[in-house]
């Protein structure tokens, strides 16, 4: 069984560092990390810990992290976007994270509480979160930079009650400055992993922490393993609109004495399962 470590050592304050090392306006940066696993139809065994460990991992890169766990119902997960909407500023950069149930109805692509009920596919905007409402929050705040990963494509536990549903989620129109990144490609279904991980958060997780990758090369490094480790059967996706560049760990910033070093972290590797303050 694989796990996750990660040791900090901070050798000078935060603001110091990405002040001095992160390019202009992307040392704003804030992320929303959600994990539902406790599903009263179709529990999930990895996507706490998938997001626990991101959350860890985009703390390290210097995100603000607000991390919520099993959120159980509509109005609960509209807050979370609403708290990390009134964080993001004019310039930042902007983090969605999700791992959990998720499925597309009628082109929408809706993520599910832990909590819902859905006896018919009508009820879906009434029971879960449509993507568009956090792609609404970035637009909002006019982010230079705005980052959506997906891990939300397992077997939908109420596609049989469903007559429009299709399996996984589809393609969207994201604002200007946006890359959407998928588990898998649009309309397949992701695999939940066999471990305490999903396949493609640990991949994610590893390449990350990779200094100096603009975030192109890291999905895209993402992409090639998880394609050799799934035999083919699993290929991520993205979409994009960013115009800049971006990376989780500019070189210059690793290159300085003013760093906090994330060690443990290699590709498709984990170790340990981190700790983090939450919120449930």
């Amino acid at each position: 069984m694989k796990y996750l470590s990660i040791a900090f050592i901070l050798l000078v304050s935060v603001v110091g560092l990405y002040a001095q090392g992160f390019p202009a306006g992307q040392d704003n940066r804030v992320a929303l990390v959600i994990g539902n696993a406790s599903y009263l139809s179709g529990p999930l065994k990895n996507t706490v810990n998938d997001a626990r460990a991101m959350a860890m991992a985009l703390e390290s890169s210097g995100f603000d992290v607000l991390l919520r766990e099993n959120v159980r119902n509509q109005n609960d997960m509209k807050k979370a976007v609403r708290d990390f909407g009134l964080r993001l500023k004019t310039g930042g950069t902007a983090l969605f994270y999700y791992s959990g149930h998720g499925m597309q109805v009628g082109g929408f692509n809706y993520l599910i509480p832990t909590q819902a009920v859905m006896n018919i596919e009508q009820e879906i905007e009434y029971e879960a979160l449509d993507v568009g409402f956090v792609l609404a929050y970035m637009e909002s705040a006019k982010s230079s930079v705005n980052i959506v990963i997906l891990d939300a494509c397992r077997n939908n536990p109420f596609a049989r009650t469903f007559r429009d549903t299709k399996q996984g989620l589809s393609t969207m129109v994201a604002p200007m400055g946006t890359l959407i990144a998928y588990s898998t490609s649009p309309g397949s279904i992701a695999s939940d992993g066999d471990d305490d991980y999903g396949l493609y958060t640990q991949e994610l997780l590893g390449q990350v922490q990779h200094p100096g990758l603009k975030v192109e090369d890291v999905f895209k490094n993402v992409r090639a393993r998880v394609l050799t480790r799934s035999n083919g059967k699993q290929t991520p996706w993205e979409s994009s609109s960013l115009v800049g560049d971006f990376y989780f760990h500019p070189l210059d910033v690793l290159a300085t004495s003013s760093v906090a070093t994330v060690q443990g972290f290699e590709p498709g590797e984990v170790k340990s399962q981190p700790t983090l303050n939450k919120t449930r």
